[in-house]
C-alpha cells in the first residue's frame, strides 16, 4: 500500500499534517493510543483522502500562519472542509481557524473558518500553564464521559468571544469555555471542524479519551 493510500478498517486513518510545526511526535502517539492509524505527513493525496486530520501548532499564530500557506496546508484544510471531512486542530492549530491573531502589536490573517480575533489572555501570570478544568457545552461529542476532567494548558493567547452567527436548519457549534483570569474557548465542535486550545496529547487518559472520542465519529462517518 502506498502512503497516499488510506486503510479502511477498524482503525481510522488520520493524518498529522507536517507542515513544520516542530515536534508533533507525541500527538502521533496519543492518535495511535486512542485507537487511529496516525501518520505524520505532508503527502498531499494521503492527507486528502484521510478519515480525519489533525493539525497541529506550536509557536506564533504568525509563524503558524506563514508555515501553513507556504506548504499550501491551508488549501487542503479548506479543500477538506468544503467537503465536509473531520478537521481537529490543537493550541494554535485552533487559534489559526479564526479570522486574525494579533500577538505583541503583529496582526496576521487567519484562516477564517470562524469569525474574531485571538488576542492576549486577560490574566496576571502569563502563559497560562498547566492544568485547568473546562466547561463543555451541551451535546458535546469530544468530552462525552470526560466533562469533568482536567486538561494541560500552555498558551497567552486565546478567542475570548465567540462571533460566529449560526441560523436554522443549520446545527449550533457546540462551545467548551475554560476560565483564566477571564473566559476563552477551550474547544470548539462546528460540523466537521473541531479544534481544542489545551493540549489533548499532553493531558494523560482524558486527552486520550478525547481523542477516542473524535476517532469514534470518524468510524461512524466511514459506515
Amino acid at each position: 500500500m502506498s502512503e497516499s493510500t488510506p486503510s479502511r478498517g477498524e482503525r481510522p486513518l488520520v493524518a498529522v499534517l507536517d507542515y513544520g510545526s516542530g515536534n508533533v511526535h507525541s500527538a502521533v502517539k496519543a492518535l495511535v493510543a486512542a485507537g487511529a492509524d496516525a501518520r505524520l505527513t505532508a503527502d498531499r493525496g494521503l492527507i486528502r483522502d484521510a478519515d480525519g486530520l489533525f493539525v497541529p501548532g506550536v509557536g506564533a499564530f504568525r509563524a503558524v500562519a506563514e508555515a501553513l500557506r507556504a506548504s499550501r496546508g491551508d488549501e487542503l484544510i479548506e479543500r477538506r472542509l468544503a467537503g465536509g471531512r473531520p478537521v481537529l486542530g490543537v493550541c494554535v492549530g485552533m487559534q489559526i481557524f479564526f479570522e486574525r491573531g494579533v500577538e505583541r502589536g503583529v496582526d496576521t490573517e487567519g484562516l477564517g473558518e470562524w469569525p474574531g480575533v485571538v488576542t492576549e489572555l486577560d490574566a496576571p501570570v502569563l502563559p497560562h500553564m498547566g492544568w485547568n478544568t473546562v466547561e463543555p457545552g451541551e451535546g458535546t461529542r469530544l468530552f462525552r464521559g470526560i466533562e469533568h476532567e482536567r486538561f494541560y494548558f500552555v498558551h497567552s493567547f486565546g478567542a475570548q468571544k465567540w462571533l460566529l452567527d449560526v441560523q436554522p436548519p443549520f446545527p449550533q457549534p457546540v462551545l467548551t469555555w475554560c476560565d483564566y483570569g477571564a473566559p476563552f474557548l477551550a474547544a470548539v465542535e462546528n460540523g466537521p471542524l473541531s479544534a481544542t486550545q489545551f493540549h489533548p496529547e499532553k493531558s494523560g487518559d482524558a486527552g486520550i479519551r478525547l481523542l477516542a472520542n473524535w476517532i469514534d465519529g470518524l468510524r461512524r462517518a466511514t459506515l
